[in-house]
């Protein structure tokens, strides 16, 4: 990695083998396995929970700016055992606002089923107007239904 006028630029080998040219424009997150489908350019990518952050990057930046480099539409999925399933709130930063997820961390509540198995009471004290923490309760619901 590198600085241009304080911005941090990476630099990757590229490689003819869309697989290793995802992996290399995803790094420093670590790959479990991709899924390709080179006629549609669409790739599926699957990570440990823990990388998952990390390949996205803060506002879906670096997810974004590997599907500009590759010319593959990414898909980031975790790769986890079923009924085990459980993801940190700063994963749903596309869709939830920053200061509504740290509101629901400063109250401990750092995981989606943190939230979702909350009480009302405790919900109450992030001082959340009632239709921003239902849209909060109706994105994380949707990531757990099948």
């Amino acid at each position: 990695m590198r600085e241009l006028r304080n911005e941090n630029i990476d630099v990757i080998s590229f490689t003819a083998n869309p697989q290793l040219y995802i992996q290399r424009a995803l790094s420093p997150a670590k790959i479990s396995s991709i899924r390709l489908n080179e006629e549609d350019r669409k790739a599926e990518v699957f990570l440990h929970p823990d990388e998952v952050s990390l390949a996205i990057g803060k506002g879906g930046m670096n997810i974004r700016l590997a599907s500009m480099l590759t010319g593959y539409s990414i898909d980031v999925y975790r790769d986890i055992e079923p009924g085990e399933e459980d993801i940190y709130l700063d994963e749903f930063s596309d869709e939830i606002d920053e200061w509504v997820i740290e509101a629901l961390k400063d109250l401990g509540l750092g995981t989606a089923k943190a939230v979702l198995n909350a009480p009302q009471h405790v919900l109450d004290q992030a001082d959340l107007e009632d239709s921003t923490l239902q849209h909060v309760l109706d994105v994380l619901r949707a990531e757990f239904e099948d």
